[in-house]
């Protein structure tokens, strides 16, 4: 009863959840691709490399009904070399109108390479911090980077940016670096008061909104960050926003969810986004509190499917509980810390989408979260290769750093093994570790930093594991053989083949559910280190079913249950004797039988001698008690159950 129950709710999840669950995530992979794919031939730019970057002050004018900005942007930076010039990154299509100095006009170029190079009056010396503003206009949409939008919704203007991965460049002058974040920001973003319909303009974009200045029909919003964040985390938005907010109580330190939505799509919203609550609330008792609660967090609706998680404001599509999810799991995981190259994707995407299946779990229950781990390995096991790790030459391919199977799902199902490697407490201190840091917190992380952070949390050596499930390719498939020799023991046996020749052999902690015949249920969990390898463990009632996998922690497909009925059939062909004995064993095999091996456990199901076959056994050292013999023969595994006097 309780295995038809379980059949039934997991189809019904299944069927209620499938789009929420697979259609979202695609939707949220889309919009964080989508800037990128007529950039991602881009790279860091090595001309940017001899500074770093402390200060931004953006003062932007931009217009809703029309695709164009005119700005002036303030850099404060400290020279890491000799500099004679500097270099920012700007589309080529953004005029330069002056760069200013202290009130000392400077010379520049811009060139077809999308730089602004500057000429500084003197030489600047290693270690000196200097700053100079470059003012500048241009229809950042005419570039055809998509990572600035003029458009409409519902008869009103808007415009939004998403810069994700080099898009920034196309609407201000940056450098886009992911491991040179900049300090602190300021925003002050001047549009016209009302449009068209005499509705209100409102700005979005990172912090906190210190103040709103009118000018005639002109309003200018400042907003104020002041944590490290990289150019492609930068956005801005406006149009006629509604405005509500929600309040995190934070342990006696409360900060406010600020929500910005379309007006036709506020009831919904209210209904949907108070949600955000809970699991900010999730996260931050799993893991730490949230990084920007001195600012605030907040949504601003935008017209992409899907989802992007510019610091302290995600920029939202829709409002699914999912997409919430996913977008406030990269304040932690993404944004506190920044992937160190695009080879480390997955420690932005495969982290926010597990984060969103924590969101299940504890929102919703253990099922719902073993159907949601079901459907991540369906579709990671859907091709037979696929590393989660980037080379050097996946990282010129949009599709393969956001690639849905392998960065968003198998990273978040290798997070999932991990867990289950190390154990629930284990798991979440290795990763508070990591947020805390010094290192990386607010900066960024590589995939070998992750992985030392773990082993020093932990005390364990996860080379096996990251090298199987994370840089090489593949699943398992498993075929579990079992048969239960006594009353108290079972005998099963774990073989295992690959999907992709990269890996030799999956090590992983492999759980089974035994079923007994009046109902009874046990879960064991073994630890499977070699192809064949042979568990005997104890079980207080007559097993009739094992079930492999029962919570779909597992990367792995096609597995197979086989009932071995070996010890029955050869029970009058394969002899054992005498049973008891108190000194000398024997044994007689059927003719065309061939024994390779004889295995000797105690009553724990504890391995004790292995040894080549051999027709008796002297047994007249061993205790008294109950043990268990295992022949490995070319017609399968035999076990008996010896009683020793």
């Amino acid at each position: 009863m309780k295995l038809s129950l379980l059949m039934v709710l997991g189809l019904f999840c299944s069927t209620t959840f499938a789009q929420d669950f697979n259609d979202t995530l695609d939707r949220i992979r889309e919009a964080e691709a989508k800037s990128a794919l007529n950039q991602i031939m881009q790279r860091a730019n090595l001309n940017t490399g001899n500074y770093d970057l402390k200060y931004h002050r953006m003062e932007l004018d931009v217009d809703p009904s029309v695709a164009f900005i005119a700005g002036a942007v303030t850099s404060y930076f400290e020279a890491k070399s000799n500099m004679n010039t500097i270099t920012f990154d700007l589309a080529s299509n953004m005029v330069v109108s002056e760069v200013m100095q202290r009130g000392n006009l400077l010379s520049y170029t811009q060139n077809d390479d999308d730089e602004l190079v500057v000429s500084l009056p003197e030489t600047l010396i290693t270690g000196t911090l200097d700053s100079l503003t470059v003012s500048y206009s241009g229809n950042p949409v005419s570039s055809g980077f998509g990572s600035f939008e003029q458009t409409t919704h519902n008869g009103a203007p808007v415009i939004w940016t998403l810069s994700e991965p080099y898009g920034a460049k196309a609407w201000w002058p940056c450098k886009q670096d992911l491991i040179d974040k900049i300090d602190s920001v300021d925003v002050y973003m001047t549009t016209p008061r009302f449009n068209a319909s005499n509705e209100d303009y409102v700005a979005v974009s990172n912090g906190v909104e210190q103040s709103q200045i009118i000018d005639g029909n002109n309003k200018t919003t400042h907003f104020k960050h002041r944590h490290p964040i990289p150019a492609y985390l930068i956005a801005i938005a406006a149009t006629n926003y509604e405005v509500y907010s929600h309040t995190v109580p934070n342990n006696g330190n409360p900060f406010e969810i600020v929500n910005y939505v379309y007006p036709e799509n506020l009831d919904f919203a209210q209904v949907s986004t108070p949600v955000t609550v809970d699991i900010m609330n999730l996260f931050s008792n799993l893991f730490e509190e949230y990084p920007f609660a001195n600012e605030k967090y907040g949504h601003a609706q935008f017209g992409w499917g899907g989802g992007m998680e510019h610091t302290t404001v995600s920029f939202m599509g829709n409002f699914s509980r999912n997409l919430i999810a996913h977008e406030l799991a990269h304040q932690w995981f993404g944004n506190k810390i920044t992937c160190g190259s695009w080879k480390d994707i997955w420690l932005n995407e495969g982290f926010a989408t597990y984060l969103s299946g924590l969101v299940y779990e504890h929102l919703d229950g253990n099922d719902v979260f073993t159907v949601w781990k079901q459907q991540r390995t369906d579709v990671i096991t859907s091709a037979p290769d696929g590393a989660v790790y980037l080379s050097d030459a996946d990282t010129t391919s949009v599709n393969r750093i956001f690639n849905g199977r392998l960065s968003y799902r198998k990273g978040a199902m290798v997070l999932h093994m991990l867990r289950k490697k190390l154990g629930d407490a284990s798991f979440y201190q290795a990763l508070q570790n990591y947020l805390l840091d010094e290192d990386h917190a607010f900066d960024y992380a590589k995939t070998e930093d992750f992985i030392g952070i773990v082993e020093a949390s932990t005390g364990q050596d996860l080379t096996e594991f990251f090298d199987d499930w994370l840089y090489n390719e593949g699943y398992p498939s498993y075929s579990v053989n079992w048969n239960q020799p006594s009353e108290n023991q079972i005998s099963i046996t774990l073989e295992q083949t690959q999907s992709h020749p990269s890996v030799s052999f999956f090590e992983a902690p492999v759980p089974l559910r035994l079923i007994g015949t009046l109902g009874e249920t046990m879960d064991v969990v073994l630890d499977h280190t070699n192809n064949g390898q042979n568990f005997m463990e104890p079980v207080n009632f007559s097993v009739q079913e094992v079930v492999f996998d029962p919570e779909a922690d597992l990367i792995s497909r096609d597995n197979t249950v086989t009932l071995s009925t070996n010890e029955f059939s050869f029970d009058e062909e394969f002899l054992m004797y005498p049973n008891p004995t108190t000194t000398m064993l024997y044994f007689k095999k059927p003719d065309g039988m061939e024994v390779s091996e004889i295995r000797i456990y105690n009553a724990l199901g504890q391995l004790l001698l292995s040894q080549p076959w051999s027709e008796s056994l002297d047994t007249s050292t061993w205790s008294s008690g109950l043990w268990f013999i295992q022949c490995s023969t070319n017609e399968g595994v035999i076990t008996k159950s010896l009683l020793k006097k």
